[in-house]
């Protein structure tokens, strides 16, 4: 069963329990992936999260409620999961642009301008995707094990913050000099990034490092060692700033290849000595299965 089928299982499962609790670890466990890899595939193909299409389809589930029936505006709002008529109001009036009551008197042929959120096929997606794959083709690698020795930076998936912060992260941990905290280098031309501590709420730790032999020692507050597992790889080749090639990797390369993404950390490698904020020495590793 492909990535799409998949993900659609977990849109059917979402579908059932609109009117329930959003729970994360339930709705992805129906897609068969961990909680953090659903939310970061999902996000990637569709370019909105997990918990906005949850949002928009309870939202838009409400209008038709609105439209179709007498129910009043409250009954419908706590059937929803918002606790009072006035923060379904203000998200209602934030989506639609207008409030549940103004939607209730509309014409017939206004509602066509409305934007609601129908529930996804991923099938769709899997077509339009296959029409506008572009990438550089992955090298397989087998890799041994690992320890560098790095800071680590808090982000998350939502709001895709983790765009925005990373090179932030980079130009800290230059700018500062926090490399020269790091005992016994191995590799200083070569700088870390490594994403781990995956939780399910799209938060997770980043560590900009090197690798190094004292793992074993007392680091510095902030720097924390960790260990790369062994194993197979794809290596991808970052060809400018690199903003894009993860969106491309979870949204186009990973559905439509014959691979799984097994649990452990992304990472990337930046030849320091090579790059350039506009055309970087990057290589980007996605552990596989």
């Amino acid at each position: 069963m492909d990535h799409y089928t998949r993900i659609q299982l977990a849109i059917e499962y979402l579908e059932q329990h609109l009117q329930d609790d959003f729970n994360i670890r339930e709705t992805s466990a129906a897609a068969n992936f961990s909680a953090f890899h659903f939310q970061r595939l999902f996000q990637a193909i569709t370019g909105f999260t997990v918990l906005e299409y949850v949002r928009r389809r309870r939202l838009t589930e409400a209008a038709g409620m609105l439209r179709g029936t007498s129910e009043g505006i409250l009954d419908i709002a706590m059937s929803f999961g918002y606790q009072s008529q006035e923060a379904f109001t203000r998200a209602f009036s934030t989506y639609f642009g207008m409030t549940p009551a103004k939607l209730r008197k509309l014409e017939a042929e206004q509602l066509s301008l409305l934007k609601m959120q129908r529930s996804i096929d991923f099938n769709d997606y899997r077509t339009s995707l296959g029409g506008t794959f572009h990438m550089n083709t992955p090298r397989l690698v087998t890799l041994a094990s690992n320890w560098i020795i790095g800071y680590e930076y808090k982000t998350n998936l939502n709001d895709n913050q983790h765009y925005a912060e990373i090179p932030g992260f980079y130009h800290d941990f230059g700018m500062e000099q926090k490399f020269r905290a790091i005992p016994e280098r191995t590799r200083p031309d070569m700088a870390y990034g490594v994403a781990c501590h995956f939780e399910e709420d799209g938060a997770f730790s980043f560590i900009v490092g090197e690798e190094s032999s004292g793992a074993s020692q007392v680091l510095e507050p902030g720097f924390t060692s960790f260990e790369i597992p062994g194993g197979l790889y794809a290596e991808f080749t970052v060809e400018g700033s690199g903003q894009d090639i993860r969106k491309m990797i979870y949204g186009s390369w990973l559905p439509q290849s014959n691979y799984e993404r097994r649990e452990g950390p992304d990472f990337e490698v930046t030849d320091v000595w090579k790059s350039t904020p506009e055309q970087l020495d990057m290589k980007i590793y996605i552990p596989l299965k």
